[in-house]
């Protein structure tokens, strides 16, 4: 599933390419999204020109100068593309939302079709959906009493607590693994168990991770490519995600997979000792 890192890399090759492009027309050619989409929105989208295109957590926001709001998360297998009118269209393109005088399109496209697309009629409409998810903050910059009193709260394993979008946002399974191998933590340890020191490195290693990622466009595993069609590089930088069996890059042992949290999770059992190191 397309995570921070990969969503991050589609919005910044979309900001270009659609910053003020006007929707002339939208069409769903493709089968039924995890969430049907309206025929009204496809209405209120003709004429309506493009301000800005961003990022909250997983999720891309294309906001209109009338205000209106597209919000589309990518699911699993989701990409969001801008594409030449002559390009042969894919299979499973779900929609196509013809710019300017038709010459481009920007296609979604979603072969598992657990993506989802949706307009929202106003800034205020869109805020009150993202309140109602309760996200937590973004990984970035997250506040230093926040982190330690959330972590302190919570009584499951890292593993879990990172997954949980209510406490940060935009880390999923892959870049979980790599944060905390990164930091030194097991991911099975409680979060209530890391001493101030720890919860900080924590931070401080999700968000370089994170940043390396964007550097590298994201990781390309199955399906994901960015908004301009490239794949990612990071997936070649993994040094616990996906590599059971593989030598450690630090101490040589083997990467051992266990699950947590109902997702399979990577680890070095050296590296990331259970017991907290001493403090």
């Amino acid at each position: 599933m397309p995570e921070l890192p990969e969503v991050e890399t589609v919005v910044r090759d979309l900001i270009p390419l659609l910053t003020s492009k006007t929707i002339v027309k939208v069409e769903v050619p493709g089968k039924k999204l995890r969430r049907p989409w309206n025929p009204l929105w496809s209405q209120l989208l003709e004429n309506q020109t493009i301000e800005k295109v961003a990022r909250r957590g997983k999720w891309i926001i294309i906001s209109l100068r009338s205000n209106l709001q597209l919000l589309i998360h990518l699911g699993m297998t989701g990409q969001l593309c801008v594409f030449n009118q002559n390009t042969p269209r894919q299979t499973h393109v779900n929609l196509v939302f013809s710019l300017d005088r038709g010459v481009e399109e920007l296609r979604f496209r979603d072969i598992r079709r657990f993506g989802s697309a949706d307009l929202f009629l106003s800034q205020q409409a869109l805020n009150e959906f993202f309140e109602s998810r309760e996200l937590g903050p973004e990984p970035f910059d997250i506040p230093e009493d926040y982190w330690l009193t959330t972590l302190a709260k919570s009584s499951r394993n890292l593993k879990a607590f990172l997954l949980d979008q209510k406490n940060i946002t935009g880390v999923g399974n892959i870049y979980a693994d790599e944060s905390l191998f990164k930091s030194g933590l097991n991911p099975s340890r409680k979060a209530e168990s890391l001493s101030k020191k720890e919860a900080l490195m924590l931070a401080k290693c999700i968000g370089e991770v994170l940043s390396s990622a964007i550097e590298n466009r994201g990781s390309t595993i199955m399906n994901y490519v960015g908004g301009s069609g490239l794949m990612g590089g990071y997936q070649d930088e993994f040094q616990a995600y996906g590599r059971t069996g593989e030598p450690c890059g630090k101490c040589g042992q083997p990467i051992k997979k266990i699950v947590l949290a109902g997702r399979s999770t990577h680890f070095c059992p050296i590296c990331q000792p259970k017991k907290p190191r001493s403090r």
